[in-house]
């Protein structure tokens, strides 16, 4: 199964930052961001939290629920969260089994080295659980106002109330 826009996302379930399990179809009824992103308490990931928490209201008023993904454990994430007051969901996916299905998890490459690890990508999924949009190899500059901007100029589709 892979992501396919237009089609149903790609349901899971993972262990979020306290360790409860979370399926995506908790949010049938709800518009849903679901992010991807390599790594917790790094300086790009914090610097796209932070600017999901600080809009995370907008998005809120707009019957979406924001949902983050990496590979890192239960317990990181808890840290990361309670460090940055992020108030939306962050779920860990250490076998990348998510990941993998949302085809994020690709062949990275830093000083040479060769190594999987997770794309940045984002999915808006609308409130019947469809995938309407994906974001891929997303630079952090502007994402979350391209993100709003979209929701905002498709909102009058009855999905987003």
């Amino acid at each position: 199964m892979a992501t396919v826009v237009g089609e149903f996302a790609p349901d899971f379930s993972l262990a979020d930052s306290y360790g409860m399990k979370v399926r995506l179809t908790d949010y049938i009824g709800k518009n849903v961001v679901l992010y991807f992103y390599p790594k917790d308490l790094t300086p790009a990931c914090t610097t796209q939290a932070c600017d999901f928490r600080d809009r995370h209201e907008e998005f809120t008023d707009l019957n979406t629920v924001i949902i983050g993904i990496s590979t890192d454990p239960v317990k990181r994430h808890a840290k990361f969260k309670e460090k940055y007051s992020i108030p939306f969901i962050l779920l860990s996916d250490e076998d990348h089994s998510v990941s993998e299905l949302y085809g994020v998890w690709k062949q990275k490459s830093m000083y040479g080295k060769q190594f999987m690890g997770i794309e940045r990508s984002s999915f808006l999924i609308d409130k019947e659980g469809k995938l309407i949009k994906e974001w891929r190899k997303v630079k952090v500059a502007n994402h979350i106002s391209n993100v709003l901007t979209y929701i905002l100029t498709t909102h009058s589709n009855s999905n987003y109330s």
